[in-house]
């Protein structure tokens, strides 16, 4: 009884809004207001016949890409390129600046989510930098791959500054898994993919659910074979200060980013990079 009383409760729930294969899920401008440092995140299913998300801008934030199924090529301005496969993980922070592409890699197609971050201010006008992390590399705790973070005894190699963990978890129809959310961390909430999770009084099923802030434990119960994302952190501290693509902690911030994103975007045109 103990346990059940501390069981975290679904807060709000979210089915985001679809736009041919990309389910957006999360915006600045709406849910990322509640779970801030996770400030965007979309569910895509990408053909290469749909063409690719052509050279745009980002500052302030990092990307953080979980490929599920097929895979993802890509390629930015910090000079990586390549072709992600399934399992495999791309952390690109942004800083004060970056341009890249991507898409589903040549006669496939791709399944994942992509999550924005809001970086802390030591970091949101640093310089730009990536990790790519193969199947692999990507530790796993009981049924959930570490993504971010620390869970139970293993570390994600991705490290960034605040305290977050991110989670790609599958569980088998009838599984139950209970997350140990670790101190500190007052915001999370989970995405799910496919399948059904009952949590708390909940069946959340191809949509986001966001869990009451504070401590406590979070059940799960997968109906049938499900596969989902979650994220957990210490809540950003700042007002969300956004542009089109960037997201910063201060207008100031904004200013110095979006003035970097124009510099190197003059670059890639003049060099006929875009």
């Amino acid at each position: 009884m103990k346990h059940i009383a501390t069981q975290r409760q679904v807060a709000y729930r979210s089915k985001g809004n679809t736009r041919g294969g990309v389910v957006r899920l999360v915006s600045p401008g709406d849910i990322g207001q509640l779970i801030k440092p996770f400030v965007f995140l979309d569910l895509f299913h990408l053909e290469a016949a749909g063409g690719k998300m052509g050279m745009h801008p980002h500052s302030g934030i990092a990307t953080v890409t979980v490929v599920m199924d097929g895979a993802l090529e890509y390629r930015e301005t910090t000079g990586n390129q390549g072709e992600l496969p399934t399992g495999g993980v791309e952390w690109m922070s942004a800083g004060g600046g970056v341009w890249h592409e991507g898409g589903a890699a040549p006669g496939k197609h791709v399944t994942g989510f992509q999550l924005w971050l809001a970086l802390p201010a030591e970091d949101e006008n640093g310089p730009a930098n990536s990790q790519y992390v193969a199947p692999e590399q990507v530790p796993s705790f009981g049924p959930a791959r570490v993504i971010i973070g620390r869970y139970g005894d293993v570390r994600s190699p991705i490290r960034p500054r605040a305290p977050i963990n991110y989670l790609h978890v599958k569980l088998r129809d009838g599984e139950r898994w209970t997350y140990e959310t670790p101190a500190g961390h007052d915001v999370a909430w989970a995405a799910v993919a496919t399948g059904a999770l009952q949590t708390a009084d909940s069946l959340v099923q191809n949509e986001i659910a966001i869990f009451n802030e504070g401590t406590g434990a979070i059940d799960f119960i997968a109906k049938g074979p499900t596969e989902f994302v979650l994220g957990s952190a210490a809540k950003h501290p700042h007002e969300l200060v956004t542009g089109y693509y960037s997201v910063h902690t201060s207008a100031a911030a904004l200013a110095q980013g979006e003035h970097e994103i124009r510099r190197i975007g003059a670059q890639l045109r003049a060099a006929n990079l875009m």
